[in-house]
């Protein structure tokens, strides 16, 4: 078995969403004065790799801990999607030349390439690609379980952002926003086993998680 790490780090001040609260980092307690290490830690719950319920956008949906925890492990295709430009926008057709010609209740995760620029830049922040709001219905006509990205948001910083979210999280589907994708990931046989577990964040709309890909 091999386990491939998906996930961004979390660190003080590491690229987020741009309207969320920066992240805040201190050591409280160090081993010369108190005789343990432990840290504070300030940030929003969609920081870093994260995972969205239906109700960070719908009012009423589901919250994180509403979903079963298995649903979070499945099957899982990637889009290989790293010939995209800035700005682009993901539809479905589009998807359909970068993914199976079937894939009920399977993950479908974007890969974009965008994880490799994370960074405080304007590039990343704004012109991003992302999945249009055509490209999200055809997800949900194809009965996708979920849908992931590598970048903070997936529908983008733009006017598509709130209706592409729309679509997915009132499907009742989850989002894992914020992956990074290790190049040796392009290689694997697909379908592959995805786990992407969230903390037990009771009523919350989002969660933190450690996306991985399991490989035998």
């Amino acid at each position: 078995m091999k386990i491939l790490d998906l996930s961004q780090p979390i660190f003080a001040d590491c690229p987020n969403c741009p309207v969320h609260p920066a992240v805040e980092a201190k050591l409280i307690a160090r081993h010369p004065t108190d005789e343990w290490q432990m840290e504070l830690l300030s940030l929003a719950s969609h920081t870093g790799s994260h995972l969205d319920a239906p109700l960070h956008k719908i009012e009423g949906g589901k919250a994180i801990d509403d979903f079963p925890l298995e649903t979070f492990v499945g099957q899982a295709v990637m889009a290989d999607l790293r010939n995209v430009i800035a700005d682009q926008p993901i539809g479905a057709s589009l998807l359909k030349t970068a993914l199976p010609e079937k894939f009920p209740d399977k993950i479908v995760l974007l890969a974009t390439g965008w994880g490799r620029r994370r960074a405080k830049s304007n590039e990343w922040h704004f012109h991003s690609p992302y999945l249009a709001p055509d490209g999200a219905a055809w997800l949900v006509e194809q009965q996708a379980r979920a849908v992931g990205i590598d970048h903070y948001s997936i529908g983008g910083s733009g006017d598509d952002n709130a209706r592409t979210h729309e679509i997915l999280l009132g499907a009742g589907m989850w989002i894992v926003e914020d992956l990074s994708f290790p190049e040796e990931i392009f290689a694997a046989e697909q379908p592959f086993q995805f786990w992407s577990l969230p903390i037990n964040l009771r009523g919350f709309s989002g969660s933190f998680c450690r996306p991985v890909v399991v490989l035998s």
